[in-house]
């Protein structure tokens, strides 16, 4: 194909998402770009009082994201090389629409569409979803500590918050397609067939040809 894949894997907490991505490294042999989670401060404090917290937990991730997607397109995606990453700064929408109150947000959107406004964009997206059973079991058993305090109401509502988003994003971005897997019915991690399936759909989705986005907008 004649672009560059940059392939992004996207969906709510603990559906899987970085697994995923690295499965897809192994197999294409692409960069992967892992979300740095463990190290934003402030999430301890998210968990105990999102409302008190949330604008700095936010404002933090979309630094750090912004310099990560600003270093990936420096030293891979211009050099030609691809890439499939755990997350992508679309996210921040999301989650920044659901935590923070309107004046917040209306600031924040405004430094988001600043700092991405030239950021490369995904060529192809794979969406995972799940219920929120499968979330928590999941969840519960990669044991990281701050997840623990993750209320169940706040996950649904993100859960619901994400399939609005992607579907809003299959309408403004036509170009880009979007993989849907239900994690439910779809262990690619235990099951190799699970995974198969994933990467098949994707091969034959690359071999399609997808077009290389300079920015976020």
């Amino acid at each position: 194909m004649g672009s560059i894949p940059f392939i992004t894997v996207e969906g709510p907490i603990g559906v899987g998402k970085t697994s995923l991505a690295k499965a897809i490294s192994d197999h294409f042999q692409f960069h992967l770009l892992k979300e740095i989670v463990d190290e934003n401060p402030f999430l301890d404090k998210f968990y105990d009082n999102i409302e008190e917290w949330s604008f700095q937990t936010e404002m933090f991730f979309l630094c750090n994201r912004f310099k990560q997607l600003e270093d990936i397109d420096k030293k891979y995606l211009s050099q030609n090389k691809s890439v499939v990453a755990d997350y992508h700064i679309l996210k921040n929408i999301i989650f920044a629409k659901r935590t923070l109150k309107d004046v917040q947000y209306n600031k924040y959107l405004k430094i988001y569409d600043i700092l991405t406004s030239d950021m490369p964009k995904p060529n192809v997206v794979i969406y995972l979803n799940a219920s929120l059973d499968t979330l928590l079991t999941r969840i519960a058993k990669r044991g990281r500590e701050f997840e623990k305090k993750i209320s169940p109401i706040y996950l649904e509502q993100l859960s619901l918050d994400y399939e609005e988003y992607m579907n809003s994003f299959e309408k403004t971005h036509p170009d880009i397609p979007v993989l849907r897997f239900n994690g439910d019915s779809v262990d690619f991690v235990k099951n190799k067939e699970d995974l198969s399936k994933i990467i098949n759909t994707l091969d034959t989705t690359l071999k399609k040809g997808v077009q290389y986005h300079e920015s976020s907008h």
